[in-house]
């Protein structure tokens, strides 16, 4: 037997060495300084300038574009935002002159940018690639130029279990394309190698105005200086300067305010034209853990090349941490994928401390390589048989390094009611559309886990979340308040300790009640807002484009067709947003270069802390293994473990 188990392992590697890479994989690596003259990495710094008032942050970012050659150049450079970002404004400034870009439908700003820069001159156009994927294009950069590009967006901050939390991304990870994706030409963009500095300096500045006592700020991200003011309401918070070079990985402030509990409230904003209602309703304390119904959960976890190194070995430990955790009356499965899947077991199995020993040495021997195949994933994990008399959860573990984000969604929501989805996005540079959108889809939660540190609390809090859903059935009501165009259109149950959002216009005077309910573990829940005791506050004028993109988003951040192309764009022209159909564009109407006569450049993007090279098929990731053979040494090895155990 030992000899066959040998000979069997042979001929794995052999196969594994003959596979051919997998050349759908994206993106490349780009050749830095290639010709002579040609200044290959425009992006000299990237500065952040956030104001939080209460719950509503309000962020301007500025790119500096500079030409050291002596060719001109028009680059392009792929960015991240916030998830929930609201891009209402955008200028760019050469020299002492300053243009204000218009928003327009997107087809006619790109054809706009692509005349300015056929008749030399100096423009820029902002897309959007994805909800949090942004891509800058600048055209006609001089020799010596220095172009500054700022953009603003506001966004809602809500605290979970009483921690606010800001992010800001930093970095785009490199996308997996597959066969599913779609308007994914962001994804072939260049990166530069794993543990090099970004080219371009990083800065962020925080102002927080918390309107109560602040408890506690804190980044786990990066260093930071911040400063309390003495009553303690406000804070500002800035990089350490041995940050410069940290923008390979989303920058996170949290902070907490004095008091347990968030208080629920309504703010109200009076428009030229309409009138706009934004209710925070707290939910009742979790529940004492009771009757516990069985549950079963599949967990789809990536090993794909993007996982090589930490994430790989935090989403181990996660696995070790979720599975250890789980009762008798339980039952589990795992489904592993890269560019192909592999199941633990045909069907689930009780959680005895056999099987769950046996499930984490099956994802402990897995090695990282191949593409990331996430769909077929999914509709594997979906397709298992399921009992009639269990509570199904599945829980998806990755970095989210692909770009078929709304197939995914889509093959989630077919499946709707059928289970919850959790989603655990794991790297220092998560792609939070994926993992936010697969839990929306699934009416589930997204855990974050940045460093291998947080793995471990990440699986206690899931296990909490899972146990007793804090408020469920939840639904909102109006009396005397003339309310419309209310989003979300549905409430989904709350996992978390978190505040019940509801956006909303209202209809002349505010009078009347706005009240929340649900079931909780003790009985009905019920909240009642005073509608008519708040006063519109002129400060409240975010609310108008914070409606605007809740809106934007059921229409299209979650969906794989353009059904609603229409609706989002009128959305977006009249409320000055960025969408996936209306652009930024800002063109000076000047000829500074000869017509046709610049050089295309794309800005490289560095490699995310924590991810490997083997994330970019070019740097030899077609030298690991494929899935399928890596398993069939594994199962070979069980067998003669067995074997000889017997």
């Amino acid at each position: 037997m030992r000899h066959a188990f040998v000979l069997c392992a042979l001929i794995v590697a052999r196969a594994a060495s003959a596979a051919p890479a997998d050349k759908t994989e994206s993106p490349y690596f780009v050749v830095e300084n290639a010709a002579p003259g040609l200044e290959s990495l425009p992006l000299e710094s990237t500065r952040a300038d956030v104001r939080i008032a209460g719950v509503i942050s309000d962020v301007m970012v500025t790119q500096t574009y500079r030409n050291d050659g002596d060719r001109t150049i028009s680059a392009r450079y792929v960015f991240p935002a916030s998830t929930r970002a609201a891009v209402y404004a955008m200028k760019m400034t050469i020299g002492d002159r300053v243009i204000v870009a218009d928003v327009k439908e997107r087809d006619q700003a790109k054809a706009e940018y692509d005349a300015a820069k056929a008749e030399g001159k100096t423009a820029s156009l902002l897309e959007e690639d994805r909800p949090n994927v942004f891509t800058m294009s600048v055209a006609n950069i001089l020799p010596k130029d220095r172009i500054q590009v700022e953009l603003s967006y506001t966004e809602l901050l809500v605290p979970t279990d009483g921690v606010y939390e800001m992010v800001y991304p930093t970095v785009v990870g490199p996308r997996y394309v597959g066969s599913d994706a779609t308007h994914a030409e962001f994804a072939h963009t260049g990166y530069t190698h794993a543990g090099d500095a970004p080219k371009s300096a990083f800065d962020i500045h925080v102002t927080l105005a918390a309107g109560m006592a602040i408890q506690l700020v804190d980044s786990p991200s990066h260093k930071i200086a911040s400063r309390l003011a003495a009553d303690h309401q406000s804070a500002t918070v800035d990089l350490d300067p041995s940050e410069r070079a940290g923008g390979n990985r989303d920058f996170v402030l949290r902070y907490a305010l004095a008091g347990q509990d968030v208080a629920s409230g309504l703010m109200l904003y009076q428009g030229a034209t309409e009138n706009y209602f934004l209710a925070m309703v707290q939910p009742p304390a979790r529940p004492a853990p009771e009757s516990i119904p069985p549950r079963e959960y599949v967990f789809v976890v990536d090993v794909s090349g993007s996982m090589e190194g930490f994430p790989l070995h935090t989403a181990k430990g996660l696995m070790t941490d979720l599975l250890g955790r789980l009762r008798p009356t339980d039952r589990f499965d795992v489904v592993l994928f890269s560019g192909a899947t592999a199941l633990y077991a045909a069907q689930s199995v009780a959680a005895t401390p056999d099987e769950i020993a046996k499930a984490t040495a099956f994802v402990d021997a897995t090695r990282a390589g191949g593409g990331t195949e996430l769909l077929a994933a999914v509709q594997t994990a979906m397709s298992l048989p399921k009992q009639s008399d269990v509570s199904r959860s599945f829980v998806v573990i990755t970095d989210g390094y692909i770009a078929e984000e709304p197939a995914v969604f889509a093959e989630i929501r077919s499946h709707l009611g059928e289970a919850n989805v959790f989603s655990f996005g794991i790297g220092s540079s998560v792609n939070r559309h994926l993992m936010e959108g697969v839990a929306k889809a699934g009416q589930g939660e997204a855990f974050i886990v940045e460093g291998d540190q947080d793995a471990s609390v990440a699986a206690v809090k899931f296990r909490q979340y899972v146990e007793n859903p804090v408020l469920t059935h939840v639904a909102v009501h109006f009396d005397g308040l003339e309310a419309y165009d209310v989003q979300p259109q549905t409430l989904p149950d709350v996992f978390a300790s978190r505040p019940v959002i509801v956006f909303g216009k209202y209809k002349g005077t505010p009078h009347g009640t706005l009240e929340v309910t649900g079931h909780t573990g003790r009985g009905t829940f019920r909240s009642t807002l005073d509608a008519g005791a708040v006063k519109p506050d002129a400060n409240n004028h975010a609310l108008e484009q914070l409606w605007a993109r809740m809106k934007i988003s059921e229409l299209s951040d979650f969906y794989n067709d353009d059904a609603n192309k229409d609706a989002v764009t009128k959305l977006g022209l009249q409320y000055h947003l960025l969408t996936k159909f209306t652009s930024f564009i800002a063109v000076q109407q000047i000829v500074r270069a000869a017509p046709g006569g610049s050089t295309d450049v794309d800005q490289p993007l560095p490699m995310p802390a924590g991810v490997s090279d083997a994330a970019v098929p070019d740097m030899g990731q077609g030298d690991e293994p494929p899935l399928p053979l890596v398993m069939l040494g594994m199962v070979l090895a069980i067998v003669f473990v067995r074997r000889r155990a017997a």
